[in-house]
């Protein structure tokens, strides 16, 4: 028997909107189909390795187009990437469409990702098993995993599992990566005539899966309001002691829409932008440099604290440790062969590479305090990257400010006191319970999926729109993840995945914050959010983020 808290209880009653047409109810549902599309980059070589589900048109449902064919329908779901809040809903607008449309459909959750359906491995949904996951966090009602759909093999032991429990279609909830995923399977499946469908989900709290048609992926709104959240509760303490700065790093790896957003809603003294670092080619001087700037003034005036935001990804962005890197990766991909370089000690292992670096990257390597050089040579993630998480980017900026202090108050310049504390946020919020916005959106996006299932659609991802408006103004339809994709070097060969959205430097949400952060750097703006709202004035609980809310507003006036 699991055990509840109050708030758990309370959140399982709750009773999320869906979007629009949707609200009338699965036998409701019309379809209108858009132009076709192409991609967004690389379009004939898209079109070649697709050429089976390339070039669909945008869905759009309503009440006046063709009404959808009710027949008989099993599903399968998986879970796969990292958690975000709201998966769990839309797992549960997936089952009440399928089980509302036909009392006799299934739905099969896969275990643990997508392993679960290479191995067969599977729960069977009922009404109580759904009912006890509705409107919490987590993952937990099946379980993630990060095994990618991708290989032959993987995609015939597929088609075994959905054949051996009679699989009509496959609902994948993931981000850029998995969706990418989804598309392949969705190619292969069609191009073998299977009549199996594949439908995707837009999940990602980095909010970097976003385009024309995804105005935000889902668990974006949660995270950032819990990030927010606890740095606000940060930002009190500091004004409070009046003692302390405080360095947080924050989750997102390829994109900073989240140390944005919590920016915005919590105005701390200083926030990196890893896209303005790229695109300015700021050295890694220059941003310590601004950072000690800043807090020389705030010491100036009597203020020996503050809070500075640092993104999960900036080492990356930063021009020199990027090229470093590279040439890092290139040098490890052979010494990690090496036996004798593997049981080397640390010390001997940056002498190797040092050695080994163009002397460009070495200089940069070997300024590099140990710890963050040892983070540098732990095992890279799937795609052969480093794993920025682990990298204390925090730690490596608070030692090299420490140390240009300690010359500026050699020099007499700088009489202050610099207590430092270090952060990092990044699994406090993707398991959080979503928000009102997030459970009425991932509710919606389940139910949507089983819309297009039953329109016949394949190699398409869920898509509710007009989010800044009331849930029944919210528009329904799918859009074709083809036309998401381009090509990208990954483990040194070209292939398709979703473009990724950074943080646009000229776009609505960034330039709120160049307008403000100078004002923020010196004077004490915290803006303390509190709690996640469920209940209360809808400007608190059903609002959706600041970032969203300034890009609708942007395309409004475009318009």
């Amino acid at each position: 028997m699991r055990d509840f808290s109050p708030l758990h209880k309370e959140r399982l009653n709750y009773k999320p909107k869906l979007a629009g047409i949707l609200s009338k109810g699965i036998n409701s549902v019309k379809v209108s189909l858009g132009e076709n599309t192409t991609a967004v980059k690389d379009k004939e070589e898209i079109k070649e390795l697709f050429r089976d589900v390339y070039g669909q048109p945008i869905v759009s449902f309503n009440d006046n187009g063709e009404t959808l064919n009710q027949t008989k329908k099993n599903v399968g779901v998986i879970l796969s990437g990292g958690q975000a809040p709201g998966g769990h809903n839309v797992i549960a607008g997936l089952y009440d469409a399928l089980k509302q449309s036909n009392p006799a459909n299934k739905l099969y959750g896969f275990l643990g990702g997508p392993s679960g359906i290479i191995e067969g491995k599977y729960i069977e949904f009922d009404d109580k098993y759904i009912d006890s996951y509705r409107n919490t966090g987590g993952f937990d009602i099946i379980g993630s995993g990060r095994t990618k759909l991708e290989t032959e093999e993987q995609f015939e032991q597929t088609l075994k599992t959905c054949k051996s429990l009679d699989i009509d279609a496959v609902v994948i909830i993931g981000g850029d990566d998995s969706n990418t995923n989804a598309c392949m399977l969705a190619q292969w499946l069609k191009a073998k005539n299977t009549g199996i469908q594949v439908i995707g989900c837009p999940k990602t709290i980095d909010g970097d899966l976003k385009n024309s048609q995804i105005e935000i992926s889902f668990g974006f709104d949660t995270a950032t309001k819990t990030y927010s959240e606890l740095v606000g509760n940060i930002e009190r303490d500091a004004n409070s002691a009046k003692k302390y700065w405080h360095f947080i790093k924050l989750m997102g790896r390829s994109a900073t829409h989240v140390g944005l957003e919590v920016a915005l809603q919590t105005q701390p003294n200083i926030t990196l932008i890893s896209e303005e670092v790229e695109a300015k080619k700021q050295s890694l001087k220059s941003i310590v440099d601004y950072i000690t700037d800043v807090v020389v003034k705030r010491s100036n005036a009597g203020k020996n604290f503050g809070v500075a935001l640092i993104p999960e990804g900036l080492i990356e962005f930063i021009p020199e440790m990027k090229t470093m890197i590279s040439n890092l990766n290139d040098i490890l991909a052979v010494l990690e062969k090496d036996s004798a370089f593997v049981n080397a000690s640390n010390e001997d292992k940056y002498r190797t590479i040092e050695q080994k670096l163009d002397s460009a990257n070495a200089s940069v390597f070997n300024s590099l305090p140990d710890l963050i050089k040892a983070q540098l040579l732990m095992d890279r993630d799937p795609h052969g990257n480093v794993q920025v998480s682990k990298i204390e980017t925090e730690k490596l900026l608070i030692e090299m400010v420490k140390t240009n202090l300690k010359k500026l108050k050699a020099e007499g310049k700088y009489n202050g006191k610099f207590s430092e504390q270090a952060h990092f946020f990044g699994y406090e919020g993707r398991c959080a319970a979503p928000s009102n916005f997030d459970a009425d959106y991932c509710y919606s996006l389940g139910y949507n999926a089983f819309a297009l299932i039953l329109g016949g659609f394949t190699g398409y991802l869920s898509c509710i729109k007009n989010l800044t408006e009331p849930a029944n103004k919210w528009m329904a339809g799918g859009v074709p993840l083809t036309m998401m994709m381009n090509m990208e070097k990954r483990h040194g060969k070209m292939k398709p995945v979703i473009q990724k959205a950074l943080v646009e430097l000229d776009g609505p949400v960034f330039k709120e914050f160049e307008a403000n952060r100078e004002k923020w750097a010196l004077n004490d703006c915290y803006v303390y959010p509190g709690a996640i709202q469920y209940f209360g004035p809808s400007e608190v609980c059903d609002v959706t983020t600041i970032t969203l809310q300034l890009e609708q507003k942007k395309a409004a006036l475009t318009c």
